[in-house]
């Protein structure tokens, strides 16, 4: 009868009751069938019954992967002999079906002569509050979450803006892009927003969340930072959100449209500096005539040996070899992004490896030595 009893009360009122020797403990659940992924309001009562003793009282949800839980408020007394304590949570059930919330209470007796030791003296000299410690076993309260509708990717009342700073770049050029979700609900945090078929290079970084959990549930501003990338023009698809409101028990969709991408290719010329390289040695035989004239009337075999010495000098510097003109510029390059638009428009296959170390240091977690990989390219060309 008394378990009956207590079943009705759970089911129809939230709440439940119980007695304890020292003290009374009451349950209240503000929704037991909720929806996954709905906020759940609990709060416990604690007020204690036995005068004779200094309680104090320690309590938490257990950890669980079929919910979440949030601590919210906890309100007591200072009295000694008649302690009472509120506390409230916020829950989030996780999964559809039965689930159970088991806790853990312990309580924390002392007396008086044990409460004024442990505060003689001064601040510096606070001494440790003797406590007998007894764990309490309360019974488990239940909760049976509804499925949500197929598709479902978030749960609340939420708004979406996405903000695009221009739709136009050079090639490799990283374009900022930005969403943002705004409302009421189960924190909007999703593992992938964007479409999973797509064709550009994605650089995003972690999700910039501010909540604030009440007993209305949770309010959140979810940003997600990302930039997007690509060698020519390209399309983001339009993304499609379903989400589910349970106070209205009806589903809607946030939207961000597509958006096309104009990529234009980058001028080599204008990467480097325009002044160009050395011109070639050129031989000049002017000198040459006027010390053959001069000499080859005195001794013509001194000249022919003159003009021997003389010629074998400029044909060793005539073979210093002429600077390549992509040498010279990958040279003139001071930075990776410089290096980068260089490479990539040359259009060869030879310096892939080269592209993609210098797109992981420019928009990727890698650290990579920049005159390293440029003394790499150089090898490559010599």
């Amino acid at each position: 009868m008394k378990n009956s009893l207590g079943k009705l009360f759970l089911i129809l009122l939230c709440t439940l009751w119980l007695d304890a020797e020292d003290f009374k403990h009451h349950f209240t659940l503000s929704n037991t069938s909720p929806y996954v992924k709905e906020a759940v309001i609990m709060t416990l009562d604690l007020n204690q019954t036995n005068r004779d003793k200094v309680l104090f009282f320690h309590f938490t949800l257990k950890k669980s992967p079929d919910y979440e839980f949030h601590r919210l408020n906890v309100k007591e007394t200072e009295e000694h002999h008649t302690a009472q304590v509120h506390y409230e949570y916020l829950i989030y059930p996780l999964r559809a079906g039965e689930i159970q919330l088991h806790f853990n209470l312990i309580q924390k007796a002392t007396t008086e002569e044990n409460l004024a030791y442990s505060f003689s003296g001064d601040r510096d000299n606070v001494k440790g509050l003797t406590t007998v410690d007894t764990q309490i076993d309360l019974p488990p309260l239940t909760l049976k979450a509804k499925a949500l509708p197929k598709g479902t990717s978030l749960v609340g009342d939420f708004n979406l803006t996405h903000s695009l700073k221009t739709n136009k770049a050079k090639a490799y050029e990283p374009l900022p892009f930005q969403v943002t979700i705004t409302g009421s609900g189960y924190p909007p945090l999703l593992k992938d927003l964007l479409p999973k078929n797509i064709n550009f290079t994605l650089f995003k970084e972690k999700p910039i969340v501010n909540a604030v959990n009440s007993s209305q549930g949770t309010s959140s501003t979810v940003i997600y930072p990302m930039a997007l990338s690509h060698s020519k023009s390209f399309d983001l698809g339009s993304i499609v959100l379903k989400v589910f409101n349970p106070k209205t028990q009806k589903s809607y969709k946030l939207k961000v449209p597509k958006q096309h991408f104009d990529i234009s290719k980058v001028d080599v010329k204008s990467l480097v500096d325009k002044i160009d390289s050395p011109k070639p040695l050129q031989s000049d035989w002017s000198w040459l005539t006027t010390i053959l004239t001069s000499l080859l009337s005195y001794l013509v075999v001194f000249a022919a040996g003159y003009l021997t010495a003389i010629t074998l000098k400029w044909k060793k510097k005539s073979t210093v070899q002429t600077s390549d003109p992509l040498k010279e510029k990958i040279e003139a390059c001071k930075d990776e992004k410089a290096l980068l638009q260089l490479l990539m428009a040359t259009d060869s296959k030879a310096y892939a490896s080269s592209i993609e170390k210098l797109e992981k240091g420019l928009y990727g977690n890698a650290k990579i030595n920049f005159n390293n990989v440029k003394q790499e390219i150089l090898e490559k060309i010599i």
